[in-house]
């Protein structure tokens, strides 16, 4: 166990000297391997999990999604989504919050980022709520918390990493994302609705639209429906697996954006780019988490832990309870991605011998990276926000997210105590 403690103390260190985790990680594990197991065998298993993390089949579904979001980015769908939401919901108080978080988790169903959700949203919702009078609190807090829909509601790029270091089915845990996304979303518009009870300034209210211009405004947004009828159906209904899935959509948003003009020779070449260019940083995360993993793996860590926390005599939904404490804490110093990575190799074993699908865990861990996506003081979502808004104080956006983040911990305690929100779709699938 001494040997993993140092592994993980080495990482923070490296990280501190501003060596990117993804280099810390697989740093550590080589070293690690090499120093406990020898060097022949470290750079072996090491060549080993590059060969076949780069010629992984069921990995191929990542770049594919990216390229479906990417595409369905640029061919402004996240306009028409916005502008059909508010033409409905609009001329409350509240209205265009609550029209954001509802545009949000329709685009995080075509683009499965959280980073990617939140500055698009940025750049359609902001400015009708700067020129309605929104306080840039609220504002920026709706934006950054909505965002993290886009990794919760499927397809979503967390949840097919989770799967594939747990090897767990990727088609139900998107299944599984439904219901606790849409729960989401509609606490998150409970926070707005409190907010704005309290200071009826926060967001006044907006223009209302006759029901012939809600239609017409619904007619704008088929193609998102069409996207996930086809992606989302296919897999569910066992037409076909979440690669293929993600192919079917990659092509589809493709044409779309072709079909709206939307695509040049330039654009096109910019969205091959920016894929592969998150592609590039995802795999290189893989494949320095699974060789760290492979490192702790081969210490005495994973069953100390294990006897350590049957000793303790908490009951098993303590246990987990207690696992995402750690993961909100470490949410508000860590990247999340990597943060998840780290740890899976450490508390997922747990997990499944205190007899817990690994479906549910997934949606907790999801969760819980959403709850650290909106903490300050390392929140992604919050920097890209204070990014894009640079006339924003990052102070404001710090204030504005605090209610989202406390409702999105009520969140993530009703999943953790009703795991049926959770399990109730993917029980449905036949495979």
């Amino acid at each position: 166990m001494t040997e993993a403690l140092i592994g993980f103390i080495a990482i923070f260190g490296l990280a501190l000297l501003r060596m990117p985790l993804a280099f810390s990680m697989g740093l550590v594990g080589v070293v690690g391997i090499g120093l406990t197991r020898g060097w022949m065998p470290a750079l072996a298993s090491t060549a080993q999990v590059v060969q076949e993390t780069g010629f992984a089949y069921t990995l191929s579904v990542i770049p594919l999604f990216i390229l479906m979001g990417n595409f369905v980015a640029r061919a402004g769908l996240a306009h028409e989504l916005f502008h059909a939401a508010y033409t409905f919901i609009g001329h409350r108080r509240g209205g265009l919050a609550h029209a954001t978080i509802a545009a949000c988790a329709g685009f995080g169903a075509i683009c499965g980022s959280s980073i990617a959700t939140a500055a698009t949203m940025s750049k359609v919702a902001y400015p009708s709520m700067k020129k309605l009078g929104y306080s840039d609190a609220l504002s920026t807090g709706v934006i950054a918390s909505g965002g993290t829909l886009g990794i919760m509601i499927p397809p979503s790029t967390i949840m097919v990493i989770y799967g594939i270091v747990t090897e767990t089915h990727i088609g139900k845990l998107f299944a599984a994302g439904v219901i606790p996304g849409i729960l989401t979303a509609m606490l998150l518009m409970l926070a707005v609705v409190i907010m704005t009870s309290r200071d009826p300034e926060h967001a006044p209210a907006g223009e209302k639209f006759t029901w012939g211009q809600r239609m017409e405004a619904l007619r704008g947004i088929w193609g998102v429906l069409l996207l996930v009828i086809v992606v989302l159906g296919g897999i569910y209904g066992g037409i076909f697996t979440a690669t293929e899935g993600a192919g079917m959509g990659a092509a589809g948003a493709f044409l779309f954006a072709w079909a709206r003009k939307a695509l040049t020779w330039e654009t096109l070449i910019s969205i091959l780019v920016e894929s592969a260019r998150t592609t590039g940083m995802l795999f290189t995360l893989l494949i320095a988490a699974t060789v760290f993993a492979n490192f702790v793996n081969f210490t005495t860590m994973p069953g100390d832990l294990k006897e350590w926390i049957t000793h303790l005599g908490l009951s098993p939904i303590m246990v987990v309870g207690a696992m995402m404490v750690i993961y909100i804490i470490l949410g508000t110093v860590m990247e999340e991605l990597t943060m998840v990575l780290l740890t899976i190799p450490l508390f997922f074993p747990i997990v499944v011998q205190l007899g817990f699908d690994p479906v549910w865990f997934g949606v907790l861990i999801v969760m819980v990276i959403q709850i650290g996506l909106i903490s300050p003081p390392v929140g992604m979502n919050l920097f890209v926000l204070n990014t894009l808004l640079p006339k924003v104080g990052l102070g404001t956006i710090f204030r504005g997210c605090w209610p989202f983040v406390a409702m999105q911990v009520v969140t993530l305690a009703i999943l953790l105590f009703f795991p049926s929100l959770s399990l109730y779709l993917p029980s449905l699938m036949t495979s």
